[in-house]
């Protein structure tokens, strides 16, 4: 993981927030997602770093996905490092959720 997985992991793992029951690196198919919400196939993908200049594949990763009923939201690197309230409540939302 990179350390912006870890630390989103770190928010979502265990059922911890929320009680929403996330997986991390979840195989399916010929890909491996960051984060999947089973309950709502809801996928959570981070980009940055590695993945600079690799926005049409990652277009077509998100368009394949999708063609199978998942919900793909994606967030670079440095809004889970900088804004990791916001980030977790956009998650919220994607995910049906109300706050507590």
């Amino acid at each position: 993981m990179t350390p912006a997985e870890q630390v989103l992991w770190q928010a979502l793992r265990g059922k911890q927030w929320d009680g929403l029951k996330f997986r991390s690196q979840h195989p399916v198919g010929r890909f491996i997602l960051d984060f999947w919400y089973p309950a709502c196939r809801l996928v959570v993908e981070l980009d940055g770093g590695v993945y600079e200049g690799q926005e049409a594949h990652d277009e077509a990763r998100t368009k394949a996905l999708e063609a199978y009923g998942y919900h793909v939201i994606r967030f670079r690197n440095e809004e889970v490092i900088n804004d990791l309230p916001s980030l977790l409540e956009r998650i919220r939302e994607a995910a049906g959720v109300r706050p507590p």
